[in-house]
């Protein structure tokens, strides 16, 4: 893994490297533990840097503040090899536990490339885990689709200050995922028209909306999205620049770049995915008016729940935590954007950071 990353007064605070067993390599960044231990996926790719994962750290940092959570951030990164093909995800999930096992400022969950099972593999190792099975008594945020819930609550209360209107808006969802799929059925029950929707092969299109239950039973049996029926097959990035009310990016980061974000045609997005836009994209989508709700206020609804399970909470109490806690979150980001010429991403930066200084002020400085 290259070792770059950026430091300032928040942290990181702990950059660890790691080799769990031969050809895999991983990275841990606890970001900041101002307001608790930190909550993080592990995010398993094959071309995980620290650089990355330091970005999506400090984004948890953030998100678990802006919604008030009693946690910092933290991120993990692992890269396998190809020769380990013959390797089971158990031996590789409890090989990264035991590295990980002294690091005890740091709770893992799933992120992309890990799912609940591979938490409950963590969690028998350690002790140590968010988003397990409900058999062990976790809240699979997955499963559930807590994040994807919690875009739906974010567009709720955009919503209710008359920032959109959700009946019959029309809707584009990148990714259907564990994130997109869910997003995708809660706002179709809101009354928005799901017009594209893609994952990693393709893309499927229908102006006049897609059937999302047959969509998502189509997922289920394995179909790709592409082949799917009730709507017309189209190129995987090219669903991106329709014209929309509602843009809901939920793959991988740096999707929206200084280079395409002029493209874009939709009226709002809501950044289901974690850093889908560059620093430059989101500059350019506040000067073309295109409002960009940042993803430590849109898609927290994941680790709102992950908070819930780690206190002993129930399901419903985390999905009650998340429509509450996003939508005051998301009030309030419009408040301040009303109130100044800001970025989304500054006003919200601005939010979690005005909790993050405040417990700051409580902690041991000697």
């Amino acid at each position: 893994m290259t070792a770059t990353w950026k430091a300032d007064e928040l942290g990181p605070v702990k950059v660890v490297f790691l080799r769990p067993m031969p050809h895999m390599t991983a990275a841990v960044v606890v970001d900041n533990v101002a307001l608790g231990p930190a909550i993080g996926g592990v995010r398993m790719t094959p071309t995980a840097s620290v650089a990355e994962v330091a970005r999506l750290a400090r984004a948890m940092t953030l998100k678990n503040a802006a919604a008030g959570l009693p946690h910092g951030g933290g991120k993990s990164g692992v890269r396998r090899a190809a020769t380990m093909d013959g390797v089971s995800r158990d031996q590789e999930m409890r090989a990264f536990a035991r590295a990980i096992e002294q690091l005890t400022d740091y709770i893992p969950g799933p992120d992309m490339g890990t799912d609940e099972g591979c938490m409950a593999v963590v969690h028998d190792e350690i002790g140590r885990a968010v988003g397990l099975p409900s058999v062990l008594g976790g809240i699979p945020l997955d499963e559930l689709g807590a994040t994807g819930y919690g875009l739906a609550c974010c567009a709720d209360a955009l919503a209710a200050d008359k920032v959109i209107d959700l009946d019959g808006a029309r809707a584009v969802v990148q990714g259907f995922g564990a994130v997109g799929s869910h997003a995708a059925r809660a706002l179709a029950g809101r009354g928005a028209r799901i017009i594209a929707v893609s994952d990693v092969q393709g893309a499927v299109y229908r102006e006049e909306g897609l059937d999302v239950e047959d969509l998502l039973a189509a997922k289920k049996a394995g179909r790709p999205v592409a082949g799917f029926p009730g709507g017309a097959a189209v190129e995987r990035d090219e669903i991106l620049w329709l014209e929309c009310e509602l843009l809901v990016p939920a793959a991988g980061p740096d999707v929206f770049t200084g280079e395409n974000a002029g493209r874009v045609r939709a009226k709002t997005i809501l950044q289901g995915a974690n850093i889908p836009a560059t620093a430059a994209a989101e500059r350019i989508f506040h000067e073309r008016h295109v409002l960009t709700v940042p993803d430590i206020v849109a898609n927290a609804g994941g680790v709102i729940c992950a908070a819930v399970e780690y206190q002993g909470g129930t399901r419903a109490q985390a999905f009650a935590a998340i429509e509450e806690k996003i939508g005051a979150n998301t009030a309030e980001l419009i408040d301040r954007l009303a109130a100044s010429d800001a970025l989304p991403r500054q006003a919200a930066t601005e939010m979690a950071m005005t909790r993050i200084r405040t417990a700051t002020a409580y902690r041991r400085r000697f």
